[in-house]
């Protein structure tokens, strides 16, 4: 695993007059880009090899991360975001690009979100990043409204000459060696959204992802699947559909219903990261691959626990995932599995294979949901 620093070796920071120049040059070891992992090129040729739509595991904060993003590519994901990423930050500042971002070789295919405001940061981290990821997803849609009050995420969805601006920007600059996609809310009235979606096509974004909620709209309330429809008929490029995906048959129903290109799935696939594989429950392989990942790749603490407890909320009875929840670090909660049931690491026979959880003997009668 290779942090930002070192992918980054080559990068060289020049001032030219009083504007700094950033010029990367690619690391020896660094592969190429195939086209083979290009998002677009994935979303325009799955349901044409495979007949179905294109499996997108979408941007989690703090959730997204590397070693997930390889979890879920073993059950049928084609494409994984990265968690959004502040443009600003990551070009400022060393610590956050550190932090940020992460990746391999076996990273692929990948498309890092960016939460951005202005063409200057955006055409920065473009530079910075894009030799070291499949694409790049600029943030229209998070409703927090912390990033709502800094102008950035759905904020976006009011400026639209602004994320045509941006889209031109980079595009004018890279043409196709940067795919781009923008990922959006719709607005209350869906002209609007019509608007906004052929201003940011005509600019020459890529594709766009449409997650079918309001920024206003709670994810209690049933995804707008009409008004993403209206949005795949009223572009000619690609289109997501974003929202209400926790299986494959709503991945089906949604691409059917729609005629997006494809589906992508956060909360769903945080709960089940199995579900475009066809599981309606996260299998006990997962779990063991999961552990192998995060113990692998180092992933902290608190979000190992809560990957696992949001990815055994369906398979595990209550009061053990308060158990679970309970233990304070990651001696612990390895000692609270090998203590409840057989927990295979790698190298062992059948070792991720297993769809439900062997329990100890001791615990085993009890092991009621």
């Amino acid at each position: 695993m290779e942090d930002i620093n070192t992918l980054l070796e080559g990068l060289t920071l020049e001032k030219t007059t009083n504007t700094p120049r950033h010029t990367i040059t690619s690391p020896a070891h660094l592969l190429p880009r195939e086209k083979k992992h290009n998002p677009l090129h994935i979303l325009k040729t799955t349901k044409d090899t495979q007949g179905r739509p294109t499996f997108i595991a979408g941007p989690m904060v703090r959730y997204s991360k590397l070693p997930f993003r390889e979890l879920v590519r073993n059950f049928g994901v084609d494409i994984a975001y990265t968690p959004m990423i502040l443009a600003r930050e990551f070009v400022r500042n060393e610590v956050a690009r550190a932090s940020d971002f992460t990746s391999n070789e076996k990273d692929r295919s990948v498309i890092v979100q960016v939460g951005c405001n202005n063409i200057e940061d955006l055409l920065k981290f473009v530079e910075m990043i894009h030799p070291y990821v499949d694409g790049i997803g600029i943030n229209c849609g998070c409703p927090i409204k912390e990033q709502v009050r800094e102008g950035i995420g759905a904020a976006l969805m009011s400026e639209s000459d602004l994320v045509a601006s941006m889209v031109k920007a980079v595009k004018d600059k890279y043409g196709d060696l940067v795919c781009l996609e923008t990922k959006i809310r719709i607005h209350k009235d869906i002209n609007e959204t019509i608007e906004f979606v052929k201003k940011v096509e005509a600019s020459g974004v890529d594709f766009i992802t449409v997650h079918g909620r309001t920024k206003n709209t709670r994810s209690s309330q049933p995804c707008d699947f009409d008004a993403i429809k209206i949005i795949k008929d009223t572009v000619s490029i690609p289109v997501v559909a974003n929202g209400d995906c926790f299986s494959l048959e709503d991945a089906h129903r949604i691409a059917e219903y729609t005629g997006v290109d494809g589906v992508m799935s956060a909360r769903g696939v945080l709960t089940n990261p199995a579900l475009f594989a066809g599981y309606s429950k996260t299998p006990w392989s997962a779990i063991e691959l999961f552990w192998d990942l995060a113990t692998s790749y180092g992933l902290p603490f608190r979000i190992t626990q809560h990957h696992l407890s949001e990815m055994l909320d369906k398979v595990l009875p209550r009061k053990y995932l308060k158990e679970m929840n309970e233990t304070t670090c990651l001696i612990d909660l390895i000692d609270w599995f090998d203590s409840n049931f057989i927990l295979k690491r790698r190298g062992d026979e059948n070792f991720a294979t297993s769809v439900e959880p062997t329990w100890k003997t001791q615990r085993s009668n009890t092991a009621h949901i």
